[in-house]
């Protein structure tokens, strides 16, 4: 085996190196060795991003359900509400006091529901008028009411966990 002096091109340097077929085949074996690397790498990057798609999928689907059967709880316990509904609608005859106990017993089963729920009543009368919460239909002159409080409720509000569902509509006391 012979050997020459070769000058680095990127160091400017001379170095010695064997002739012959021996480099080309150390080299032709880290170029194979590299491709398989990269071979490799790709696979598994295709892999992780195939496996990031089916997860991504199995989200959406799982929030589709969620959102799907959110209610599910709620409405299963309205059920009882609407059997009383039906019953009282079934045997409601002449007798007006029997339906109005039933209507009274189904409306305190309903309350009690949405109660469970977190749904709550706003009934501000007497109370400071509050702009967040209620909102004015009129104003009337009241003796029997400071001015600027709720003298009468059209419509009850309902907060839902402390959040307002919907403002009770309410008659204002005016200012004298």
């Amino acid at each position: 085996m012979t050997t020459e002096h070769q000058t680095d091109p990127n160091q400017g340097e001379t170095v010695e190196g064997a002739t012959g077929a021996e480099p080309i085949d150390s080299f032709e074996t880290q170029i194979d060795a590299l491709k398989a690397e990269l071979a490799k790498v790709a696979e598994d990057a295709l892999r992780e991003r195939a496996e990031l798609d089916n997860q991504r999928k199995r989200l959406t689907r799982d929030v589709d359900m969620a959102r799907k059967f959110a209610n599910e709880r709620l409405l299963s316990e309205l059920l009882p509400v609407i059997d009383s509904l039906e019953a009282g609608l079934a045997a409601a005859g002449t007798d007006a006091n029997a339906l109005r106990d039933g209507m009274e017993l189904t409306l305190r089963q309903l309350l009690k529901v949405v109660s469970d729920n977190g749904l709550v009543a706003v009934d501000p009368t007497g109370q400071p008028f509050n702009p967040e919460h209620h909102q004015a239909m009129s104003m009337v002159d009241s003796a029997d009411h400071a001015p600027g409080h709720v003298v009468q409720v059209y419509q009850k509000g309902w907060l839902l966990n402390e959040r307002l569902l919907r403002p009770a509509l309410v008659v204002v006391a005016k200012d004298a």
